[in-house]
């Protein structure tokens, strides 16, 4: 397992802690979230089906799941994966070869701050989920969204949020600082990744001020929905 380094930059951190957990990454979300989190990523996907895009590109891909399940239940479309760690993208790649789906699904190992691939205005729609509170730069990460974003376009993110009744919030929270990196621990011997992911929730502006910084890099008409009780957000925002 690769050892984490305190001078590394945010970026390089999240590299290596998401190649140390990719092997468990799903089997630990499913279990952890009691398969809600597959609820989620289909309403995120049904949200994209009806803008009725054809090019669809998933930041922060992870193994594959939300990319899969879009390439499945929306018609003619291509999909463009792109993730931090090439290890969590060998997993989607296993996944993706396993369902038949390499000719809809193409992967990229990238930066979300930095789409270098990806030419200004030839996205229909974008999806992140869960990834944008591990962007480094979380405004510029969402600029090169909305630059590759057609005339339009929608970006569709899924993202974990403190739960705002006072008793879910509780909850939540002994849950996510006490069991949560002990579960992590023990199936994917990394208890330091299952402890940043609650610390980065906690961090994570909330609804309205990340309405504010996707308007303020030029998306219009942003709406988000509470997922769970608040323990996720829907939000969607237009170019």
């Amino acid at each position: 397992m690769k050892p984490y380094n305190e001078e590394q930059t945010k970026k390089e951190q999240v590299e290596d802690m998401f190649d140390n957990i990719a092997p468990t990454y799903d089997r630990l979300n499913h279990i952890m979230s009691l398969n809600i989190d597959r609820i989620w990523r289909r309403r995120v996907m049904r949200i994209v089906r009806r803008s009725k895009a054809h090019t669809i590109m998933d930041v922060a891909t992870g193994t594959g799941d939300l990319a899969i399940a879009m390439a499945k239940r929306v018609d003619r479309t291509h999909i463009l994966g792109i993730d931090l760690s090439e290890e969590m993208l060998a997993v989607a790649r296993r996944k993706i070869e396993k369902q038949g789906l390499e000719e809809r699904i193409t992967l990229e190992k990238g930066d979300a701050e930095n789409l270098d691939m990806v030419e200004d205005g030839t996205i229909d729609a974008a999806t992140v989920a869960f990834g944008v509170r591990n962007f480094e730069n979380m405004e510029r990460g969402l600029s090169e969204i909305y630059r590759t974003l057609k005339v339009g376009g929608k970006l569709v993110v899924l993202e974990f949020s403190m739960p705002r009744n006072r008793f879910i919030r509780w909850i939540y929270s002994q849950y996510a600082h006490r069991l949560l990196p002990r579960i992590g621990a023990a199936i994917s011997k990394d208890e330091r990744a299952y402890t940043y992911l609650p610390d980065s929730v906690e961090e994570f502006p909330s609804p309205e001020r990340f309405s504010e910084m996707l308007k303020g890099v030029g998306f219009t008409s942003v709406t988000y929905r509470s997922q769970s009780f608040g323990i996720a957000y829907i939000y969607v925002a237009t170019k």
